[in-house]
């Protein structure tokens, strides 16, 4: 059996900023990035989100029609946290305890990809355990000059290898990597 794969989506500034992008992003979407967004939430059955980025996605998709929605509506939402008690979102669950053995328990279940969009800590955590298998970055044309970085200066060296890339005429670059080894 083939191990399912985590897969993370960022959207991030030229200088490397993961924060707030619902302030920076929108001027620079197109349909063709909706497109790729769409495949790569297409390709998963599970939906790994962190308490912040989980309560924002439930405010606004369970609200909202058409395919992204129900895909988003109808997919299995993990929610990584210690202070949520209750996850009223269509098909959610809270995950507590010990989240990277229970990550590498469905890893090992089957199904398809484990999708995370946001949820920079949770990101973090899958890098640091080196269980992020595919990191996609939707790279804006935009230096915000501060904010919430998502590699730290003290994190660890992580070796990847370039999937594919696509320019869009907005300036945005999708890059897509491949984790090659666990973080070290």
């Amino acid at each position: 059996m083939t191990q399912r794969r985590i897969v993370a989506g960022l959207f991030i500034s030229a200088d490397g900023v993961v924060g707030a992008p619902e302030q920076w992003t929108f001027q620079h979407m197109t349909e063709e990035a909706g497109a790729i967004i769409g495949g790569l939430v297409a390709e998963a059955d599970t939906m790994l989100l962190g308490r912040t980025t989980y309560e924002e996605f439930a405010g606004y998709w369970s609200q909202q029609t058409g395919p992204m929605a129900d895909a988003f509506n109808g997919m299995r939402k993990l929610v990584a946290s210690h202070s949520l008690t209750v996850a009223e979102w269509n098909n959610s669950e809270i995950l507590g305890g010990d989240l990277i053995e229970q990550l590498n328990e469905l890893k090992n279940a089957p199904g398809r990809n484990i999708n995370t969009s946001g949820s920079i800590s949770v990101v973090r955590t899958l890098l640091e355990a080196g269980l992020l298998d595919d990191l996609h970055l939707m790279v804006f044309p935009i230096v915000l000059g501060g904010g919430t970085r998502l590699f730290p200066d003290h994190g660890k060296r992580l070796d990847m290898t370039l999937a594919g890339t696509h320019t869009f005429d907005t300036g945005v670059v999708h890059l897509h990597y491949r984790l090659d080894t666990p973080a070290r």
